[in-house]
């Protein structure tokens, strides 16, 4: 099977990553989240989002006279 050097590679860096602070997933995600502070990049929090309503769609009448979605 073809292995992607792409894939390999990120696949590599998970794992060293994941070694470094002993495969605790917690500790993994407060240093990720320690970095995205430091960055100083916007980060967008689309937890608060709310979903527009979604209107449901008209029947038509199908030929026969009997309506269907």
């Amino acid at each position: 099977m073809w292995k992607d050097p792409i894939v390999e590679e990120v696949r590599k860096y998970r794992e060293a990553r994941a070694a470094k602070f002993g495969f605790d997933i917690r500790a993994i995600v407060e240093d990720a989240m320690k970095r995205q502070d430091a960055s100083g990049h916007p980060v967008v929090d689309l937890s608060k989002k709310i979903a527009p309503k979604r209107r449901p769609k008209p029947m038509r009448k199908a030929r026969g006279g009997k309506a269907r979605a």
